[in-house]
């Protein structure tokens, strides 16, 4: 036999046995596709829109079943039922973040978002706290919210009526709660810091929804030696975790551990409190990926919602006249909303729940591990085993929502016109590793929303009905396109 067919043979077996060794040692994995040598099932995975490929696979496989991406088995959840068990039912065990190579790269995982075991409790414990504390929730975070919102009124006015692309001025206003709450001072829209910052978050989130990303993030070893966008992306995550660590150092020299101003200073003094317990999570690089997860996640979520919101608003402005005629009834023109008035204003409430599910901006949210050897329905589920949880199958489900592809706020209300609630509004995720932000990203929404559409007519530039409302990038996030409207002082 050639030498090179039986090396080309043997190395297949090798793989095959890999494969097989996968597949049948310890534990009892759902099924699944059969997955190929090396490259796993990547060939049945569109990575422009993984979503889509998951539901036609749990057409095949059920609720419950297994993906091989590379040689890493993936456990995969689709619809309510499954997924509410897992995250829900039984949260503990299904509580592990699993790394995102391409992310793992640069924040080690550290902070909240990536974390896991002790430094994720604590960290995420000390988190809400101290947000809790600034008032996340609250008054003072609202006065924050209210105070952005008319910045952003002043700076919509700006464009005097003509045709403009909203995504800058749509993001400058929730990255600004942010540092309000991070670096205890906003910032002006022109600022140049300030511009840098938004152009590396936008940029990020569009790279990490391509599907080259995907791919390497399956095949993380081509990130040393290809080039791609997601050099751009080390490069910014690196810019932007060192600009964090500056802002630090410029709070340990004016820090007053009897006043603290921000996250910032209350973190450097839970530090100095714990020094002498050498522990992992209050050290300057766990600060600084913290305040990278508060920033980036605080800031590109929320604004690619306003920015989705607006367009859905334009396609649908028998939706938006109603939205304005609750705004006109119970606020007014001549005060600033306040959440107090949400309770009396269920149209626009159910507006922004369908908004959030139609959107379906996480559509298979971040991907999670078990803690444990875990028991789940059939099945013995090994440690360490990736999770993935198809939120596009909850919020799109049929039976809970009619006609789930159509924006239609009735899905949020009864009979009588008050808002419906459903365990299937699961836009942040559900369990204990839910938003931590939630409560912020929900405040920021309503106020927001409902302080342009206190103040502008949107007009759109083209016939509402060729309004094209699909994602440009369905990968991580759900990117909406972009688009140009009007903002008409009402």
């Amino acid at each position: 036999m050639d030498p090179v067919v039986a090396l080309f043979l043997g190395v297949s077996c090798l793989l095959l046995l890999s494969v097989w060794r996968l597949k049948s040692g310890k534990g009892r994995l759902p099924l699944g596709p059969t997955p190929l040598p090396i490259i796993g099932n990547i060939l049945q995975i569109d990575v422009k829109d993984i979503s889509k490929s998951l539901t036609n696979l749990s057409k095949v496989y059920g609720p419950v079943f297994t993906l091989y991406l590379g040689m890493r088995p993936i456990v995969v959840l689709h619809g309510y039922e499954a997924v509410k068990e897992a995250l829900v039912d039984i949260g503990e065990e299904f509580s592990g973040r699993d790394s995102i190579p391409i992310i793992k790269r640069s924040k080690r995982n550290l902070g909240i978002v990536f974390s896991n075991g002790k430094t994720w409790k604590e960290t995420r414990r000390f988190s809400l706290m101290t947000l809790r504390n600034f008032g996340m929730g609250k008054r003072s975070i609202e006065d924050r919210v209210q105070e952005e919102a008319r910045c952003l009124v002043e700076e919509l006015r700006k464009t005097n009526g003509s045709p403009c692309d909203p995504t800058f001025i749509l993001g400058c206003a929730p990255c600004n709660v942010i540092c309000s709450i991070v670096f205890k001072n906003r910032f002006d829209y022109q600022d140049p810091d300030f511009l840098t910052l938004m152009d590396m978050l936008n940029e990020n989130v569009r790279i990490l929804s391509s599907a080259w990303v995907q791919v390497c993030n399956n095949f993380p070893a081509l990130t040393d030696y290809l080039p791609g966008s997601h050099k751009t992306l080390f490069k910014n995550i690196d810019y932007l975790i060192n600009y964090i660590l500056k802002k630090i150092k410029e709070h340990e020299e004016s820090l007053d551990v009897n006043d603290p101003r921000d996250f910032i200073d209350c973190f450097l003094i839970k530090m100095a409190q714990e020094k002498d317990n050498q522990t992992l999570e209050y050290t300057h690089e766990n600060l600084a990926m913290t305040a990278f997860d508060l920033f980036g996640a605080g800031t590109e979520t929320t604004s690619t919602t306003l920015r989705y919101a607006l367009l859905l608003l334009l396609k649908y402005p028998q939706v938006t006249a109603k939205v304005q005629e609750e705004i006109e009834s119970v606020i007014g023109r001549h005060r600033s909303p306040s959440m107090q008035d949400k309770n009396r204003m269920p149209y626009t409430d159910a507006v922004l729940h369908e908004i959030q599910r139609y959107i379906n901006l996480l559509p298979v949210s971040l991907p999670h591990t078990v803690t444990c050897d875990v028991k789940f329905r059939n099945y013995l589920i090994p440690k360490g085993t990736a999770i993935w949880t198809s939120l596009t199958s909850v919020l799109r489900d049929h039976k809970e929502f009619p006609n789930p592809e159509t924006f239609d706020p009735g899905h949020f209300l009864d009979e009588h016109g008050n808002l419906r609630r459903s365990n299937y509004f699961m836009p942040f995720s559900s369990g204990k590793r839910m938003c931590v932000g939630e409560s912020l990203a929900r405040m920021e929404l309503f106020l927001f929303l409902t302080t342009i559409l206190q103040h502008f007519h949107l007009k759109s530039l083209v016939d509402p009905r060729e309004i094209d409302t699909t994602p440009v990038a369905n990968g991580f996030a759900s990117v909406p396109p972009s688009y140009q409207l009007c903002f008409i002082p009402a």
